[in-house]
């Protein structure tokens, strides 16, 4: 969506350094060379669309297989003292090589890919202050979860993370980067770590030591001066600190692995685990395979095999030949392993699970970041938890999750009883690392003759049209499509899985617009009220009979709307389906920037308990629009359904360029305007 937008700004190529990366759609179901062959085929449109649109701007383009971009990124692009945009929410992981690495929206992106400013709030910074060191069964991944359960997942909101104190001198650079990625799971802007020798160590084997070289020169601008001041420090002793596993349903429930099994009992969580699931981009590091394989090479000494399916997902091309060569994929698969592709696979949804039904039941373990409802396979019964490889390692041979691989105990097929040791790793491979097939596409040096095509009758692949333009008045009476009840993610709003080959056709993805929120009025998902039809329906199709009826309309959300992915169709969607305001207690960061890009207001409770009193019926005004101004209230008018009505406050974020966004109908317009100037 991110190029589509970029096409449309009329550029001949982009102004900054910028890649391609389509590690979203191969769907994991056999295993990696059949799902990658197949994803091949059946998404060849957007592959060629995708490889020709880079050639045409000057955008090298990873190919299909090469991997997921935060992997990538980390081992070809990302430096101490780097900026750097991505169009992924997780795209904090370069943090871990001390990158300011910030995740944001596509039009956010199409700003730098034009050479505009890119704007942000400046966001306060929280201290997480290490001291310690890990050991045993304790990993990098546990700092985060333990953060996660302190933190909720909006506490890092409108923070930048950074960490400091001996104990960063215990963590491997690609361990720092797994800390960085899931720090949007707690909302934070990024997550950084200073310059130390961890990350010189990574620079060098990943064929950048002159880079190394150059931060060792400015390190005293790569760490924090000494007595920084945080505005929040929270400490850390990773000598006491144990393994997590957290979840299910949200990233922040965090289970200290002593206390799950008492957990699992109480909720009444299904104990027996249907699949066991490492990689991801948060956790497919060299170090990662290598401490999970020493677990396999310890259950296999002992005659074990896993006890449920274990899919393993390699980060990059890199990772997966590195892995090869060194005999970790062989270890793997000797205990029953699968291999998926080089991609995100089951952790965006992109995984044809058969092993259970929709709405059954079931739990599964991950070494993943987000562990949303339906987020992994589209069952909303799927209790997702998400922990360390190693542990997730350790339950796919006990097939349990209130087991502790560090006390339990399992038995052998000879009946001997069998108990795992701490797992044991390379942090980096000793003959360095090898680089598998090559998939990159740089952009040509004469780009003239290459030519771009969409076919109109595809669906997969439209041009965008241009949002229209604010009509200059206030907007009234506008009814509620949906008051959102609870947690509202942009994978509520805009689901993944099956859904994200539809991700370059803005009408098309729209039909899966809402269909995962909770409709406050009856606690069910997809199915509102139609005021044209007097019944209830599904959301899109009621959003289109409002459109074609010419009428706009508004949503009434949560805490923390938007959560999640940096998803902009969550955005685009409801814009294109004529939604005009999002009124909530409270908003994610990237989210509520997308909207605004948009051309959507997102709009704020000034008291968080005027949500209770807006029904899913009502009919709402956002008065004072025409004196819109940064830092100045609206009003919102409630009409409710017996007629009588009341008035409420309402904030914004608003500042006078932003405005201007909204007054053209969204960012690319009023670029395109000022473009004629």
């Amino acid at each position: 969506m991110a190029v589509l937008q970029f096409m449309s700004s009329g550029l001949p190529q982009t102004a900054v350094p910028t890649t391609i990366h389509c590690d979203h759609l191969i769907a994991a179901e056999v295993g990696a060379a059949a799902d990658t062959e197949r994803a091949v085929i059946q998404n060849k449109e957007v592959y060629d669309f995708l490889a020709t649109a880079g050639a045409k701007y000057g955008m090298g383009f990873w190919k299909p297989g090469s991997g997921i971009i935060h992997q990538i990124v980390l081992e070809n692009y990302a430096f101490p003292g780097m900026l750097m945009i991505g169009t992924d929410s997780h795209t904090p992981n370069a943090g871990g090589l001390g990158a300011a690495a910030i995740g944001v929206g596509g039009a956010d992106a199409v700003d730098v890919m034009a050479n505009l400013p890119w704007e942000l709030k400046a966001p306060k910074v929280i201290g997480v202050k290490l001291t310690g060191s890990l050991s045993a069964w304790t990993s990098a991944k546990d700092v985060i979860l333990k953060l996660a359960g302190i933190l909720t997942v909006k506490g890092g909101t409108g923070h930048i993370v950074e960490y400091f104190g001996p104990g960063v001198e215990s963590i491997s650079c690609t361990g720092m980067a797994t800390i960085c990625n899931m720090g949007a799971e707690i909302g934070a802007t990024t997550s950084i770590f200073p310059w130390n020798r961890r990350q010189a160590d990574y620079l060098r084997v990943t064929s950048r030591s002159d880079i190394a070289a150059y931060a060792e020169d400015a390190k005293e601008l790569l760490t924090a001066d000494a007595g920084a001041q945080y505005d929040q420090v929270i400490e850390i002793n990773l000598n006491e600190l144990e393994p997590h596993v957290n979840g299910p349903f949200t990233p922040d429930l965090a289970h200290p692995l002593t206390d799950l099994a008492s957990s699992v009992k109480q909720n009444g969580w299904p104990d027996d685990l249907r699949v066991a699931l490492i990689g991801s981009c948060t956790n497919s590091s060299y170090e990662d395979m290598s401490r999970a394989a020493s677990l396999a090479k310890q259950a296999a000494a002992a005659g074990l095999k896993c006890k449920i399916p274990f899919n393993i997902t390699p980060g990059s091309e890199q990772i997966r030949a590195t892995i090869a060569r060194d005999g970790l994929l062989d270890t793997f698969e000797k205990v029953g392993a699968t291999v998926l592709a080089n991609a995100c696979g089951p952790c965006i949804g992109q995984w044809n699970r058969k092993d259970t039904q929709l709405g059954e039941s079931n739990s599964i373990v991950t070494s993943y970041n987000r562990n949303f409802s339906k987020r992994n396979d589209g069952n909303p019964a799927t209790h997702c938890f998400v922990t360390s490889p190693e542990i997730t390692t350790a339950m796919a041979f006990a097939g349990r999750l209130s087991f502790n691989p560090a006390t339990d105990e399992l038995t052998t097929p000879s009946g001997a009883k069998f108990r795992f040791e701490a797992p044991q790793g390379d942090e980096l491979p000793a003959r360095g690392f090898d680089t598998g097939v090559d998939t990159y596409q740089p952009p040509p040096s004469d780009r003239s003759s290459v030519n771009v095509v969409i076919d109109p009758k595809s669906s997969r692949l439209q041009k965008l049209e241009p949002f229209d333009a604010w009509n200059g008045k206030d907007l009234i009476d506008l009814p509620v499509l949906i008051k959102a009840q609870g947690k509202c993610t942009t994978d509520h709003i805009s689901m993944a899985g099956p859904w994200l080959k539809y991700r370059g056709h803005l009408d098309n993805i729209s039909n899966n617009m809402f269909i995962g929120a909770i409709n406050a009025e009856n606690g069910e998902a997809n199915k509102i009220w139609n005021p044209i039809t007097k019944s209830f329906g599904a959301v899109p199709d009621t959003a289109r009979d409002l459109k074609k009826n010419g009428i706009n309309w508004v949503v009434i959300g949560d805490e923390n709307y938007g959560e999640g992915s940096s998803r902009e169709h969550a955005a685009l969607e409801p814009r294109h389906l004529g939604g005009r305001a999002i009124i909530t207690k409270s908003f994610a960061r990237i989210h509520e920037t997308n909207l605004k890009k948009q051309g959507v207001l997102p709009l704020t409770f000034a008291n968080p308990a005027d949500y209770d009193r807006i029904g899913s019926r009502d009919k709402v005004s956002i008065l004072g629009l025409q004196s819109f101004a940064p830092g100045k209230q609206l009003t919102l008018r409630v009409k409710k359904e017996d007629g009588s009505q009341f008035e409420v406050p309402v904030n914004h974020t608003f500042n006078e360029g932003q405005i201007e966004w909204f007054k053209a109908g969204s960012a690319l317009n009023a670029m395109a305007r000022a473009s004629k100037k």
